[in-house]
């Protein structure tokens, strides 16, 4: 594929990406100056649990969806995640609702309501991503940003009414799962993906796939656990240690930080996945589309890194109210790690592109460790932030070498 044709994917998928998230930015000032830092923290909780349940839900396979474009494997990956991803949403509501009965400090705040409806947020974040997965496997580009535009404009939307007819923690909760319905079905409206089979359990073809792409649910599955697992982490342990007001703060900060992974990193990690498989298939290696995709992230990262390190306190309190200003001390902090997680994330995919799947969950077990040292360590919240800084970006450039490494070695089986 030639350098403008990239780009030109890759702004298809920027715009909607910048649709999808301008109104959640754009509603933030008024949404945090209509609840406050703990109902903030409370939400994210709750969150947090559904995107670590959701990477459960699909076993991963949505990424092997890219890999196989054949329509009626596809059908099946679509059948097999309806299967997994509505047990897994029974079991995490179940679990949850269990876990507050007993105490659990991360869950001990949560209202009864919200813990019932963790499995069906769960389940709209799984199939929703496994539907743009769809359309990322055809290029799908356009119709997937739209998707996600409604989704995202209707969250925004449906929050700002409920808190403003006074709904609290619930209406941030209620608008989640608003947003999330009408994006999938969207999503589902303008990709027309395969339907899946409705079965009570797997059949041939299905156990055929999963054994096929056995390397996804073995390796990729519990590497994004920990991923996911890791960057929730902070904010449960937060709460535990530091109370609910810190955890709000870091919640805040942890959302305005994820902006730039999500509207440009995620961008261009959409075409790199398809471009990347694309040179696999005819060279043999994806160097080429690494190198540039490499200086593409580390030149539009690095405006944005260098603004949140001069300017983030004054920044969130203007944009947020002085009330959180200390949220926008720990994004100066986090600033670095920002700037490489920006680069990272998108090129990480080359470990699943090469199947070294087991090599990215060697490295996101060190990642848990250092993560959970660094926020059980004592001291202030300012320094358990500033330790975790330094041991993930210290990783980050492990990781970087390790993907650059991967990207010039034969496409092995996935």
């Amino acid at each position: 594929m030639s350098l403008p044709g990239f780009w030109k994917h890759v702004g298809t998928v920027l715009g909607g990406a910048l649709g999808a998230q301008a109104m959640p930015l754009l509603a933030a000032p008024l949404i945090t100056r209509m609840c406050t830092p703990s109902e903030m923290g409370a939400f994210s909780v709750w969150l947090g649990v559904v995107a670590v349940s959701a990477i459960a839900a699909t076993l991963r396979l949505e990424t092997a969806m890219i890999l196989d474009h054949e329509k009626e494997q596809q059908r099946v990956c679509f059948s097999v995640v309806l299967y997994t991803a509505s047990i897994t949403a029974v079991l995490v509501s179940l679990a949850a609702m269990g876990a507050h009965a007993f105490g659990l400090p991360a869950l001990r705040e949560q209202s009864w309501l919200a813990l019932a409806v963790i499995g069906l947020g769960t389940w709209l974040t799984a199939y929703t991503q496994t539907t743009l997965a769809y359309a990322t496997s055809h290029k799908a580009f356009g119709k997937a940003a739209r998707a996600k535009v409604w989704g995202a404009a209707t969250i925004a939307l449906s929050q700002l009414v409920l808190l403003y007819f006074g709904a609290g923690e619930f209406g941030l909760l209620a608008g989640q799962l608003i947003g999330l319905t009408a994006g999938l079905f969207a999503a589902n409206l303008l990709l027309r993906p395969p339907s899946p089979r409705l079965t009570l359990r797997l059949d041939h073809s299905a156990t055929a796939y999963l054994l096929r792409h056995q390397k996804f649910w073995r390796f990729s599955l519990p590497s994004n656990l920990l991923n996911a697992l890791v960057s929730q982490m902070p904010l449960f342990l937060i709460g535990m240690r530091h109370g609910a007001l810190a955890a709000g703060l870091y919640a805040l900060t942890n959302r305005v930080l994820a902006a730039p992974v999500s509207l440009l990193a995620a961008s261009v990690l959409e075409v790199f996945k398809r471009e990347s498989v694309q040179e696999f298939e005819t060279v043999g290696n994806c160097r080429r589309a690494y190198r540039y995709t490499f200086k593409a992230l580390s030149l539009l990262g690095l405006g944005p890194a260098v603004v949140l390190l001069l300017f983030s306190p004054q920044l969130f309190a203007f944009a947020f109210g002085a009330n959180w200003r200390p949220a926008g001390e720990l994004a100066q902090i986090l600033a670095p790690l920002c700037f490489l997680n920006f680069i990272a994330s998108p090129l990480s995919y080359v470990f699943f592109v090469t199947g070294r799947q087991k090599v990215d969950l060697l490295w996101q077990v060190a990642l848990f460790l250092m993560t959970l040292c660094a926020f059980l360590a004592p001291g202030t919240l300012r320094q358990n932030v500033l330790w975790y800084t330094i041991g993930y970006s210290m990783l980050y450039l492990v990781y970087l070498r390790m993907s650059y490494e991967c990207s010039g070695n034969r496409l092995a089986p996935a």
